[in-house]
């Protein structure tokens, strides 16, 4: 009995040691990527409802991977997205090694363990539904489990949360009150967020010449989910638009 507990012990000290294992870096791998793109695997919108209800976690991710993606989001809110936190488990099981983004409404530090025991890279957190203390305290502690944090805001009444030095600065181009998208919010915010920021623009994209014009800005990253998601292969979807970043039409 003693020589199974022994193995059982051994067993979880292994898993442990995964588990603080440095992740893969959302930051690092946007500011080496030449496109920037973080595909997303979201299956359903409050506003649209369901864009693929039957989107497999273990298939869409890996091919996003095998696809160009330079990091990936995945919802896992249930309710309003129809996520949950098993579709990183799936993904990172599927043979998915680029760094994945938590993408819910953190608003407590539980989520944060949430985040790390699904196998993600970083976090998003709101500034629309944290005091500047509350996101503080999230920032400190998802650093302190190795996690980083991509820091969403909308109105510039939230830039003064870029001070708090997150890893990435994200613009959301879409209104969470009334989900109206709007790609130029992202003009208007970038020259207004602190020098040295990796900026990240957030929602409603779906041109490639929009790309450019936002790397042209000073953006190194693009978060784009429905674009990709309603196509009936969300991986080939992706390929053909980084083809078109890359070697653009004259």
């Amino acid at each position: 009995m003693a020589d199974i507990l022994e193995q059982i012990i051994a067993h979880k000290q292994t898993e442990l040691a995964q588990m603080r294992a440095k992740k893969p870096s959302l930051r690092e791998a946007l500011l080496k990527s030449d496109t920037g793109i973080i595909a997303e695997f979201k299956r359903r919108s409050p506003s649209k409802g369901w864009i693929k209800e039957d989107g497999r976690a273990g298939e869409i991710p890996l091919s996003y991977q095998q696809n160009g993606a330079a990091a990936l989001s995945i919802l896992t809110d249930k309710q309003y997205f129809g996520g949950h936190d098993r579709f990183i488990m799936e993904a990172r099981q599927s043979g998915v090694t680029l760094p994945i983004l938590y993408k819910n409404f953190v608003i407590d530090e539980l989520q944060l363990y949430e985040a790390l025991l699904c196998g993600a890279s970083a976090v998003l957190l709101i500034a629309a539904c944290l005091s500047r203390q509350q996101c503080r305290v999230l920032m400190d502690k998802a650093h302190s489990m190795g996690l980083e944090v991509l820091l969403e805001m909308h109105g510039e009444d939230e830039l003064d949360y870029a001070e708090l030095e997150p890893d990435l600065c994200g613009i959301n181009n879409r209104h969470l009150g009334s989900f109206v998208t709007d790609v130029e919010h992202s003009f208007r915010m970038a020259e207004k967020l602190p020098k040295g920021t990796v900026k990240i623009s957030e929602s409603g994209i779906s041109s490639t010449h929009v790309i450019r014009e936002l790397q042209s800005a000073g953006f190194s990253g693009f978060l784009i989910g429905e674009t990709f998601m309603k196509a009936p292969n969300p991986g080939q979807a992706l390929a053909a638009f980084i083809e078109k970043i890359r070697f653009p039409q004259v």
